[in-house]
């Protein structure tokens, strides 16, 4: 009698070849189930579809080269049957974790595509994938016949010993979550610290660092415990930008002031990228070295950096038009040398001479 004609084998040919069939079949029912899927809306039937497509089919195998198995192992008696449903307890856990996981990440991209508020997605993310994993784990250690109770039990113990051993990494891990919680700022955000050298657009918020890249393009990776100690501004949510700028006139046209700072103030409210809503100031101000000064403090519509500069631009460029208009000249420091009628330099006013002639002060 061959090895072909043996029951036992054929069972265990036909049941990996009915894995491999079923196997088969699943796929290409996954593949028109994404061509109805990419038609709906909604994001669950495409993150589902998307996160158990590797998962089922890795499951089919398992079950069916695990029957297989099961079978062969009844069969020769060899002791081997004691650790298959373990192994296969493990196995299945352990894809069903990986389907959890791979759904959590693929609903959370979903749900930031559509708009959510990417950092308190990521953080629920985050806690939802740890939270799986941990539970995995436990149950698979049970199975395994490791004792959980005596686990926690030392978890409680050596939770001091490794509180004081890893205060840094639970310093960083505790100001992430607070980042989460009071959300400072968030993915995309500008931000700065006048404490620190740090400046830049955040680019993501882990556990235990936060990565910001900076206006030259660098990566800027900071502890998170870093800013339960800093103060950090963020430019991101400014409701307008403003505009603070001195502007000097000649003495010359100083009979020509008044009326320039009226014209300024009359053309800035009038101006569509100006917020009137905001305070609108345009007020002589100095009687400075070599001008008249006023000064112009108005905030624009736009945040957008680009577009500040843009506006802000052109009303300067308005300024000085309105300041040529009248025939007014826009003031640089000079200075006055005095003659006498012979020519020669006059002293400075305050200076006097002593009984040689020479000018002191």
């Amino acid at each position: 009698m061959t090895w072909l004609s043996d029951p036992r084998v054929l069972l265990v040919f036909a049941i990996v070849l009915s894995t491999m069939m079923v196997n088969f079949v699943v796929r290409r029912g996954f593949d028109r189930l994404y061509a109805k899927a990419e038609s709906t809306t909604t994001i669950w039937d495409d993150a589902l579809l998307a996160s158990v497509r590797k998962p089922l089919r890795l499951m089919i195998w398992v079950v069916g080269v695990g029957w297989a198995a099961e079978m062969i192992a009844k069969q020769s008696a060899s002791g081997f049957e004691e650790i298959i449903n373990p192994l296969r307890y493990v196995l299945v856990l352990g894809i069903l974790v990986y389907f959890l996981v791979r759904f959590i990440r693929e609903v959370e991209k979903g749900l930031v595509h559509n708009g959510s508020d990417a950092t308190t997605t990521h953080a629920v993310g985050k806690l939802l994938r740890v939270s799986v994993i941990v539970t995995a784990v436990l149950s698979i250690l049970q199975t395994l016949g490791i004792s959980i109770s005596g686990i926690l039990a030392f978890g409680g113990f050596g939770g001091i010993a490794v509180g004081f051993a890893a205060k840094d990494l639970l310093a960083n891990f505790f100001g992430g979550l607070m980042i989460y919680l009071d959300r400072p700022f968030a993915l995309g955000d500008w931000i700065r610290s006048p404490d620190r050298e740090i400046e830049g657009t955040v680019e993501s918020i882990g556990w235990r660092l936060t990565v910001i890249r900076t206006f030259d393009m660098r990566p800027l990776y900071i502890p998170n415990s870093v800013f339960a100690n800093i103060a950090v501004e963020n430019p991101s949510r400014m409701k307008n930008r403003r505009i603070y700028e001195t502007i000097g006139v000649r003495y010359e046209d100083a009979a020509l002031l008044a009326k320039i700072v009226e014209d300024v103030e009359t053309m800035l409210r009038a101006d569509a990228d100006i917020d009137e809503d905001q305070t609108l100031m345009v007020n002589f101000n100095e009687f400075a070295d070599s001008s008249l000064n006023f000064f112009i403090y108005t905030f624009t519509r736009t945040t957008n950096w680009v577009e500040f500069h843009q506006v802000k631009q052109r009303v300067l460029l308005d300024v000085f038009g309105i300041i040529e208009s009248h025939g007014a000249e826009c003031a640089f420091p000079t200075s006055t040398v005095h003659l006498d009628a012979g020519g020669q330099s006059l002293p400075p006013v305050g200076a006097m001479a002593d009984e040689a002639g020479n000018t002191k002060t």
